[in-house]
């Protein structure tokens, strides 16, 4: 009944998402499907990437002279990587876009389980339920890029960023999660997440003006730490030797992908 496409969208040399793969797999569906089957998008994929997949579907059951009736549903994962198994059996919420009655029905029956559980599923318009995951990695990332401009300010001024995190958590609108300064944002999804979705406002004539900045805070941010390691041995780091501890870009995972820490490292080795 369901047939999920769960593979990675690369980011072009452009930021956008290399739909390729998930485009190729949507193809070989259509080539072997016999019956009626919902294809559910998991990649994060911009939005309108499930009309290319239905017209994917269709050119390659024409290919074939088959007649199969389908839908095509967006159901964008929201693990978090490091705890991927804990999230998926106690997730937040479950988004699932559809364009049909039928669709919802088979994705309520493939859910039940956690709706018995008391997990919330969310079902909505196919648009939406693209747009849902990038805004919510988007917003992750803002929080991060938010609080390192803070904590930087805070060190100027000579406040103390952890006071001023406890303060500001306390409150329910903001809460405690992803007030963390540190040296940006990386991993596989939040830098290629992020510019992604810059550049599908562009291609529609928009400018994300707060996620631009939000991702040249996170590039000069990579850069505070190495100018105090500098300043703190007064300019000169040539024939020094540094241990780096904390390579990939977040605990419990050895993800190196856009991890600040390789920033750092070729810094260190530029200066000898």
């Amino acid at each position: 009944d369901v047939a999920f496409i769960a593979v990675g969208t690369p980011p072009g040399e452009d930021g956008s998402a290399d739909l390729k793969y998930v485009l190729a797999v949507a193809r070989g569906i259509g080539e072997n499907m016999d019956d009626y089957c919902v294809i559910v998008t998991k990649s994060t994929v911009p939005v309108g990437t499930a009309a290319k997949v239905r017209t994917e579907l269709e050119g390659a059951l024409a290919k074939r002279g088959a007649s199969v009736e389908f839908d095509v549903a967006s159901n964008p994962e929201f693990l978090k990587e490091g705890a991927a198994i804990d999230d998926f059996l106690k997730p937040d919420r479950i988004v699932v876009g559809i364009s049909s009655e039928r669709a919802e029905e088979v994705m309520r029956r493939l859910y039940k389980p956690f709706l018995l559980n008391g997990h919330p599923i969310i079902f909505m318009d196919i648009p939406s339920a693209e747009m849902t995951k990038y805004a919510a990695n988007s917003m992750l990332a803002t929080k991060i890029s938010f609080m390192n401009d803070i904590a930087n300010l805070c060190e100027i001024m000579g406040a103390d960023v952890n006071k001023v995190r406890q303060g500001i958590g306390s409150d329910a609108r903001i809460g405690t999660k992803f007030i963390y300064p540190g040296i940006g944002y990386g991993g596989s999804c939040f830098p290629k997440d992020v510019k992604a979705l810059i550049k599908t406002a562009q291609e529609n004539g928009y400018q994300m003006q707060v996620l631009q900045a939000v991702e040249g805070v996170n590039e000069a941010q990579k850069e505070v730490l190495f100018a105090k390691v500098k300043k703190h041995f007064g300019g000169d780091l040539k024939g020094k030797k540094f241990a780096v501890w904390g390579l990939s870009f977040k605990p419990k995972t050895d993800d190196m992908r856009e991890a600040p820490s390789l920033v750092i490292i070729e810094k260190l080795l530029a200066e000898g």
